[in-house]
């Protein structure tokens, strides 16, 4: 399979229809839940934790799963960005796509492959590492898991705990690129790549 070509939905355009909250309509545990993210490696409240703020304890919660699978993750750099750029892709998800995009290129992931996974087709000259962790993305948005030669060349690459790390990693980043194509989120506005075109192209 050559592309990453979803069957459904994509960030429909239109206005944003969760907003940031002035602090004024916030309550206590929004608040709260505002606070510790800007204590947080984060240091702020932006992307899917403004749609999110309407469900404080849920945000609480995801939010700790994600800032494991940013910052404390068994995954190299260069994977988890990866990883991510793919989801982002599947989901046609334009803040994600927009922010993860240099933090990739920073990473070691190459010009050519970045602008094949923004087309919606199969990245060229894929390291082995990169190569797999394609395989378990295309292969769990395509058929809701992964075969068992691809299990055991990711486990065989990255070990359990890393394959685990992965798979904790696209469902999260699935979980925002829900949550932020249902509330129209935008990218931010010092966004330097360009947005994704929706599918088909």
């Amino acid at each position: 399979m050559n592309t990453l070509k979803p069957d459904l939905a994509h960030c429909m355009p239109g206005p944003e229809r969760m907003p940031a909250l002035a602090p004024e309509a916030m309550d206590d545990a929004q608040r709260a839940a505002a606070q510790e993210l800007i204590n947080g490696p984060r240091k702020g409240v932006f992307g899917p934790f403004i749609p999110l703020m309407r469900s404080p304890e849920l945000m609480n919660r995801l939010q700790k799963v994600g800032e494991y699978l940013r910052f404390q993750t068994s995954l190299e750099t260069r994977i988890n960005e990866f990883v991510m750029l793919i989801v982002s892709r599947q989901w046609t998800q334009q803040f994600e796509w927009c922010m993860h995009h240099p933090l990739a290129q920073r990473a070691g992931i190459r010009q050519e492959m970045l602008d094949a996974l923004a087309e919606g087709r199969r990245p060229p000259g894929m390291a082995e590492d990169e190569e797999i962790a394609w395989e378990v993305c295309d292969e769990l948005q395509r058929m809701h898991g992964v075969s068992d030669g691809t299990y055991a060349r990711a486990v065989a690459c990255y070990g359990e705990r890393g394959l685990l790390d992965m798979l904790g990693l696209i469902g999260y980043f699935t979980t925002v690129s829900m949550v932020m194509n249902v509330a129209r989120t935008p990218p931010m506005k010092d966004a330097t790549a360009d947005p994704l075109k929706p599918y088909p192209l």
